[in-house]
């Protein structure tokens, strides 16, 4: 199956939004299983605020169609949403 990268950039001025509804979001990522299944997560460190989602998934779109229902995605928090396909060489998924 397919591993993808999924970048999220989050919308300026979301702090408090973001605040009121992770909750809602991480325990959506924590659901994905199945067809489309979170293999890791997180925010970047750093700024621009954002996260990096690691996901299997038959397709990108398949993936797309799934973190429609992310809070975050619902809320519109995130400004941009960038998924790539990522062939791992080396590590748990390789």
């Amino acid at each position: 199956m397919p591993v993808f990268a999924v970048l999220y950039d989050y919308a300026k001025e979301s702090d408090a939004g973001r605040d009121q509804h992770r909750p809602a979001h991480r325990e959506f990522l924590g659901s994905l299983t199945g067809p489309v299944t979170a293999l890791a997560t997180g925010p970047w460190g750093d700024e621009p605020a954002g996260a990096l989602i690691i996901v299997e998934g038959p397709s990108a779109g398949e993936v797309a169609a799934k973190l429609d229902d992310d809070p975050f995605q619902v809320q519109q928090l995130i400004s941009a949403r960038r998924i790539r396909e990522w062939t791992q060489v080396k590590g748990p998924w390789a």
